[in-house]
């Protein structure tokens, strides 16, 4: 399969059918981000607008093909978990150990209280997705989210020497993006109130409640199982303002409008289909206060790490995503704008993730 994937590239590549630049594009160009203030190497665009492997093209199509053949796809999607667990044992994520820990825990109890028995799941999130038949509807998902969500900083960072290192440069650079962000634009507008789109096992809702403490952090899901983890979790922390976790649809919340000053959504956007994205985008507008800032973070189309992954990397990857061609098809940047946000900023905060962020007018 990787050698044939492999001709399927070169082929590509020879024929000109690779995707060509739309706008200022340059070969390797520098993005003024996370490197500089951490030391490590700034992150760089490849030369194409997103990877070849992604999107119509023939290279995408025949990976496509490869995944819709079901005997290929159970196999691709068995040895999909396989790297991800291996790759993160190897760098010293105790993932079993975690796992286990999450499965023996009281966090059962915590699902039923948290747990809203009368939400309606949009269809694509019924999808299996990220290698479990249920997607993100299972115990299993949930115990191992976390050990997950370690292991994409140390992809991000290989060269870092510990987890610790890895998540302080690639959370510290997502943290800092949206601060500037929110600084710059907002008119003097202080986060008082955050929201947490897609929070899964509350990962990202920690460090945004940590890197503003003095905030109210709303954590928000579509899986009561994330949900419940999240919550166990944060029972155990002392917190001047503890978090608060919402069971609910990101496009449709049922939060009052005008109620948050930053709207964060972390590497969510690749798990949706284009519409539900845009509908997310549309309901952190509504809840966003005017000066409010809404912070997407996620693979970045233009990375060169991900434009140069190998032929097994992709589509194995492209075998638990099933949304992926979709999410890099999408212009993020104008939808926001479409939707109304204003002083949209693109930049690379690691070298294999962007974050987005805009501001609603005043």
């Amino acid at each position: 399969m990787a050698a044939i994937l492999a001709r399927a590239g070169a082929t590509a590549a020879a024929s000109g059918s690779l995707p060509k630049s739309t706008g200022r594009r340059h070969r390797n160009a520098v993005i003024v981000a996370a490197g500089t203030a951490t030391g490590q190497a700034v992150p760089q665009e490849g030369a194409l607008e997103r990877p070849a492997w992604s999107g119509e093209t023939p290279l995408s199509r025949l990976v496509g093909a490869l995944i819709a053949f079901k005997p290929l796809y159970s196999l691709m999607k068995l040895a999909s978990r396989e790297v991800i667990i291996r790759t993160a044992e190897k760098s010293n994520i105790p993932w079993r150990e975690m796992t286990k820990k999450v499965l023996e825990s009281d966090v059962y109890e915590v699902f039923e209280r948290i747990r809203d028995p009368n939400l309606v799941y949009p269809d694509y999130y019924l999808s299996p997705f990220h290698a479990y038949d249920d997607g993100n509807l299972s115990w299993l998902a949930a115990a191992e989210a976390e050990p997950a969500t370690m292991s994409i900083a140390k992809r991000a960072i290989s060269e870092a020497k510990s987890i610790e290192e890895a998540n302080q440069i690639v959370r510290g650079s997502w943290l800092n993006a949206i601060e500037e962000h929110h600084l710059k634009y907002s008119g003097n507008c202080e986060i008082n109130d955050i929201l947490d789109i897609g929070c899964s096992v509350g990962v990202s809702t920690r460090y945004l409640a940590e890197k503003f403490p003095s905030a109210q952090a709303v954590g928000l899901d579509l899986s009561p199982y994330f949900l419940a983890v999240a919550a166990q979790k944060e029972e155990k922390l002392s917190r001047q303002n503890p978090i608060r976790w919402v069971h609910a649809n990101g496009e449709s919340t049922g939060l009052p409008s005008d109620s948050f000053d930053l709207v964060s959504l972390a590497y969510v956007c690749h798990e949706c289909p284009a519409r539900a994205i845009t509908g997310l985008v549309k309901e952190a507008f509504r809840v966003l206060r005017p000066g409010g800032t809404i912070a997407l973070t996620d693979n970045s189309p233009k990375s060169k790490v991900l434009q140069e992954l190998s032929p097994v990397l992709f589509t194995l990857m492209k075998s638990t995503e099933p949304f992926l061609d979709e999410y890099y098809m999408l212009d993020l940047d104008e939808t926001m704008r479409q939707v109304g946000f204003v002083n949209v900023c693109s930049i690379l905060t690691d070298p294999r993730h962007r974050t987005v962020t805009a501001t609603v007018p005043y």
